[in-house]
């Protein structure tokens, strides 16, 4: 990996994570196609540069992220607690699936379906939308969650999709979705970085270098994807479609143009 990359991964990573889309999903994609995605750097690099993001959301949501009161971060504790076990469970199958591209494909496939479909339900069966998570719904969103251990599922597609089938406003959902990634992805982080470091003994200085850039321009492109992204969110079906389209185009380049190419 060099600079260029860590810059062109990091703007990827800002503007994807806090979309329903899957930012690591696309970060795996776009590392497929620069031929960097089996590189050790490359592996830690895909968790650790969301921190940047999560930044973005606690100095722009700072007044409400600090100043709350004791049931706030409960419910968020509450709401980590699932990904926090099944990701330790699972780490070695989660970190198999960092470099497959392909289950990334099926996953925004899917996904995308996934998206349209509950959106329609949400339109059709629910009117007076509720504010309030409770206790229950935040751990059922903490359970939805989980699926999001899987690269190109979107943590944010499952947290707010988890929110829209209980009846949450979706300016709500949006906001906990936000909240719900500061130790989420902080905690990951810390894992990931522990892991690298115990796993070679050492960080070289470019490594930090590159992990430090790339964090950075995630935090800026993070802040910029969140001002968006609450302004024009009337529903969620562009997101589907445009999930079905990219993990379609994706599969198509894999199975039908990288072969032909081949001869």
């Amino acid at each position: 990996m060099n600079y260029i990359q860590s810059i062109l991964l990091g703007i990827i990573e800002g503007i994807t994570e806090f979309f329903p889309i899957s930012s690591t999903g696309h970060m795996i994609i776009a590392a497929d196609i620069m031929g960097i995605l089996e590189n050790k750097i490359t592996n830690l690099f895909l968790i650790s540069v969301q921190f940047g993001a999560v930044l973005s959301v606690i100095f722009l949501y700072r007044n409400k992220f600090f100043f709350q009161k004791l049931d706030f971060y409960l419910k968020i504790f509450i709401a980590s607690f699932p990904v926090g076990i099944f990701g330790f469970l699972l780490n070695k199958i989660t970190n198999f699936f960092l470099d497959k591209p392909l289950i990334v494909a099926l996953s925004l496939l899917i996904g995308g379906f996934v998206i349209l479909k509950v959106e329609i339900f949400y339109e059709k069966n629910f009117y007076d939308r509720k504010n309030s998570i409770t206790y229950l719904k935040a751990f059922i969103i903490g359970l939805f969650q989980c699926a999001a251990l899987i690269p190109g599922v979107s943590r944010s597609a499952t947290t707010i999709i988890a929110c829209m089938l209980q009846n949450v406003n979706r300016i709500k959902a949006i906001e906990f979705s936000f909240f719900l990634s500061v130790p989420v992805i902080g905690i990951a982080t810390c894992k990931k970085l522990h892991d690298y470091y115990f796993q070679l003994n050492s960080f070289t200085f470019q490594d930090i270098e590159l992990l430090l850039l790339g964090n950075i321009v995630s935090f800026v492109t993070g802040m910029i994807a969140i001002k968006c992204f609450i302004k024009y969110l009337n529903n969620f079906k562009f997101f589907g479609y445009y999930r079905i389209v990219l993990g379609a185009f994706f599969l198509i380049v894999h199975y039908l143009i990288k072969p032909i190419g081949k001869f």
